[in-house]
């Protein structure tokens, strides 16, 4: 396939050979359209305007009609004024030329300029954003309708091909003695692949966990040109151009967010703490199976705590708490919870809770929440456990996993009621409200649906063995 500035990412460039990588080509024909838009020309007043707002400067002209406005003008493409409307006092209006028309705007200010979504530093940025999307979506409206049909994002395969490459690429350069000027020609290539094709190409080993996480796009003001990522076009604008995955850096168009796959990789660089985090992005980024805290913890609370009176029900030092998630969030995996540091286990167990208490998403989702109350007020035993079986499905996975795990654990807890004094009935009061939390922040449902919170827990807690 041709390499032309309109082309798509050229299939030649994904090579048998890693060494033979060649970086996608960017489709340039909306930034050769945004090189070519009208420049703003700003018709200044030529007299000084009684009661103009100091946001404004002396493209301000003040009360005038639209047609005086469209003779100010003068028929310049990019010209334009701010005016006062004459039907509404108070009301201001960017009188703009596009298109050998003249477009009028309702005029806004909050600290920052703006007549759309966007919000501008200065009224100049503003008319120059304008011109250059009126232009693009006049000129290319087409063109960028079809944007999304035919992605590189599926077109080449990335997941695959380059995956492929860039794991042989990595064994070679573990395995094998090679001079210095190769390594150096190697690490330039792998430099030179763009991050959607570095996310494609992390090596998926055997301890993966391909959980499906959504993308958690935000909108992003890029500085210098930039290419989306899903459909090679430029992103065109001074500001706001796009998206960007504040997970895993993956940067596109408003429009082609829509269209992404639910396949973010969360980078660890982007990940800034431990707790607080959404659990199926922390479980990406660490490529683990569950959340590494919730593992550490419950090892540490097995190998020591299992027989401890009051285990989960009596509460460690809230200071001592704190320093633990601290130890989490600046160290990871590597944090020490050993007996050595904190003798009371009470504090990691007050530390595993504070965990679930911090999820943004609770382990039982928001969006469960009412089905596993509902299930809970069953009163038939069978019934009831076969629609707490049926809601457990709904569950994202890691979630799924993680609860898993903590049932099985808490199970574990139970057959050492003799010594703890913690049976399930127990221990559904204390996690109930921990694991689960209803969508609306409303003191009055917490409240009326406790003993359903408890009884949930205290199901999956003496079931587990049958629901999971």
């Amino acid at each position: 396939m041709a390499a032309s500035s309109n082309s798509s990412l050229s299939g030649s460039s994904v090579s048998s050979d890693a060494e033979e990588y060649q970086p996608p080509i960017w489709k340039s024909y909306l930034y050769q359209l945004q090189q070519e838009a009208p420049r703003p020309k700003r018709i200044i007043c030529p007299r000084e305007v009684e009661n103009r707002p100091k946001y404004y400067g002396r493209e301000f002209h003040g009360i005038i009609s639209r047609e005086q406005a469209d003779e100010l003008l003068g028929g310049v493409e990019g010209a334009y004024i701010l005016r006062e409307s004459q039907r509404q006092p108070g009301c201001y209006t960017l009188a703009l030329r596009f298109g050998n028309q003249t477009l009028n705007y309702r005029l806004f200010h909050d600290g920052k300029h703006f007549v759309g979504e966007k919000r501008f530093e200065s009224i100049h940025d503003l008319v120059t954003d304008g011109l250059i999307t009126l232009y693009i979506e006049t000129k290319a409206a087409e063109y960028i309708s079809k944007m999304t049909t035919n992605p590189i994002y599926e077109h080449i395969g990335y997941a695959t091909l380059l995956r492929e490459k860039v794991s042989r690429r990595l064994s070679r350069s573990k395995n094998e003695s090679r001079r210095a000027n190769v390594t150096n020609e190697e690490h330039t290539s792998v430099e030179k692949i763009s991050s959607l094709v570095r996310r494609a190409a992390l090596t998926h080993n055997d301890n993966h966990f391909n959980y499906e996480k959504t993308h958690n796009f935000k909108v992003h003001t890029f500085r210098g040109p930039h290419w989306c990522e899903y459909c090679a076009n430029f992103m065109w604008g001074l500001i706001a151009q796009g998206v960007r995955c504040s997970d895993c850096g993956l940067n596109v168009h408003k429009q082609c967010s829509k269209h992404v796959p639910n396949d973010c990789q969360p980078d660890l660089k982007r990940i800034k703490k431990v707790y607080c985090c959404d659990l199926t992005t922390l479980v990406k980024a660490h490529n683990t199976q569950r959340p590494m805290v919730v593992d550490i913890c419950i090892r540490e609370i097995e190998a020591r705590g299992l027989k401890s009176e009051g285990l989960y029900r009596v509460s460690g030092f809230t200071e001592h708490i704190e320093d633990v998630k601290m130890a989490f969030d600046r160290d990871g995996e590597k944090a020490d919870i050993s007996a050595s540091i904190y003798p009371d286990i009470n504090i990691i167990t007050g530390a595993l809770k504070l965990y679930f208490r911090d999820l943004p998403i609770p382990l039982i989702t928001y969006d469960t929440y009412s089905k596993f109350i509902e299930a809970a007020k069953i009163s038939n035993a069978d019934e009831r456990l076969e629609a707490v079986h049926e809601v457990l499905l709904l569950l994202p996975p890691a979630h799924y996993e993680t609860l898993r795990y903590l049932m099985i654990h808490l199970k574990k807890v139970t057959m050492n009621e003799k010594d703890n004094l913690m049976n399930a009935e127990n221990l559904g009061i204390v996690f109930g409200p921990t694991l689960m939390r209803p969508p609306e922040d409303s003191t009055l449902t917490t409240l009326h649906d406790m003993r359903y919170q408890k009884l949930i827990v205290q199901i999956l807690i003496e079931n587990e063995d049958v629901l999971f």
